[in-house]
């Protein structure tokens, strides 16, 4: 699976009230996020940024993404090292610091990973497959802050 992806992303505004942005309080953050063939996604910006706060923001997106990637390739390396996993679910959680100037970034996202698996001679294996994961994980090697996991494995029966 070599050579080069792209991901093509259709991001449009639909919170004119009218006037444009006439001003700060005069407009939505109302977003659609479309990929073709898949359902329309609704967006806005968080809660503190005048956004809808029932709608997916790109925080939330982005700890979402980083979430997913380190759940799929894990899923993957659980394959290659030959551990059975029954079950998977994460609690992410992701902190951006605000710089005091209108911006700000991400400290650190933290996944918490609850991962159930068939037979306790497969605990080594599925706490290495973590560490594989982080590494194999387009998202996470594609930011500029940590991304840390604090694992549970537990074990079926």
């Amino acid at each position: 699976m070599n050579g080069e992806h792209r991901y093509r992303v259709a991001t449009t505004w639909t919170g004119d009230r009218g006037t444009g942005t006439s001003g700060y309080r005069d407009y939505d953050r109302a977003v659609t996020v479309e990929v073709d063939g898949k359902q329309r996604l609704e967006a806005s910006a968080d809660r503190p940024f005048r956004g809808d706060p029932a709608k997916w923001n790109p925080e939330d997106l982005l700890v979402a993404a980083l979430s997913e990637c380190h759940l799929l390739s894990y899923l993957h390396a659980c394959v290659t090292l030959g551990v059975v996993v029954v079950a998977y679910s994460d609690a992410a959680e992701g902190t951006m610091t605000l710089d005091g100037r209108g911006g700000g970034a991400f400290a650190e996202v933290v996944l918490r990973p609850r991962v159930m698996i068939a037979d306790d001679s497969m605990l080594d294996n599925a706490r290495r497959a973590h560490d594989l994961a982080h590494e194999w994980c387009f998202i996470a090697n594609s930011v500029n802050f940590p991304v840390r996991h604090e694992a549970v494995i537990e074990v079926a029966g």
